[in-house]
């Protein structure tokens, strides 16, 4: 089994990237941001509840949301624990943010195991779908209707690098981060005139705790040379997070359909 590919040991990382808050960007605005409980969609959380937003942070670990909410007493956070793959767990949401939402986070995601075509199985892309696709769709048919009033509404998608090309990951992540930004585009264009803007982020190489397992050999030999040579430096959480919330935020109040890269340059190489 081949090893998951690293960066080269002398690239250097983002480390120096620090956190320029705006505060009351948010304020009197509630925000959904699913995937809560780590990395990309934790920092997410902080930042908008930093700027004044009222956040309902939604993740399948109760762990990891008591222990957001139980760090920072003085934020308006409310923890939600949802599978946002079943009606259940949608309707969990809505029941949390208790009415009218301004912002809508789709970070929750799974990543594959590198497997081509040729060898997924409908099971693994099966659990990539649900996660990645159906989930974002159910989340968002949610919610749009508690959206678009007269303050609008803002819907980010988080997709990746694997949204704009086939050398990221396996078919199955691949294929979902593709249809990320395909619904993306649908919902911006569908909701213009509600006063909903949708765009997407495409984050690159990120230090969060999403497995990363190259279990098909045909994948490894394919895919990790790929990553290893070109993979940029690895990005914060908080990095991906700023930009997020730029697309959330009135800041990007002519922008709607977009597909913004927060990649640290690995789209241009």
């Amino acid at each position: 089994m081949p090893a998951a590919p690293t960066v080269p040991a002398n690239t250097p990382r983002l480390g120096a990237y620090r956190d320029q808050t705006i505060p009351g960007r948010f304020t009197g605005r509630t925000v959904v941001v699913t995937g809560a409980g780590s990395g990309i969609g934790l920092a997410t959380a902080l930042r908008v509840a930093r700027e004044g937003g009222r956040v309902i942070a939604v993740d399948l670990s109760a762990a990891n949301l008591d222990q957001l909410v139980a760090a920072h007493p003085d934020l308006d956070l409310t923890a939600v624990v949802a599978d946002i793959t079943g009606q259940a767990g949608v309707d969990a949401i809505v029941t949390g943010a208790g009415g009218e939402v301004y912002g809508l986070v789709n970070c929750a995601g799974l990543m594959d195991n590198f497997a081509p075509v040729g060898e997924v199985t409908d099971a693994e892309f099966e659990r990539i779908m649900n996660v990645n696709v159906w989930g974002t769709l159910r989340t968002t048919r949610a919610l749009i209707g508690v959206m678009g009033t007269e303050a609008g509404g803002s819907i980010v998608n988080v997709g990746s690098m694997a949204s704009l090309g086939g050398g990221a990951g396996g078919v199955a992540y691949t294929t979902s981060k593709h249809a990320v930004v395909g619904l993306t585009k649908s919902t911006a264009v569908m909701y213009a005139a509600q006063n909903i803007r949708c765009n997407a982020v495409a984050p690159g190489a990120v230090m969060t705790p999403i497995p990363k397992n190259i279990t098909s050999q045909h994948g490894g030999r394919v895919i990790g040379p790929l990553l290893a040579a070109t993979m940029p430096s690895l990005a914060r959480p908080e990095a991906v997070a700023a930009t997020i919330c730029f697309l959330l935020s009135d800041d990007s109040a002519n922008t709607t359909g977009a597909i913004l890269t927060s990649d640290g340059g690995w789209g241009a190489q």
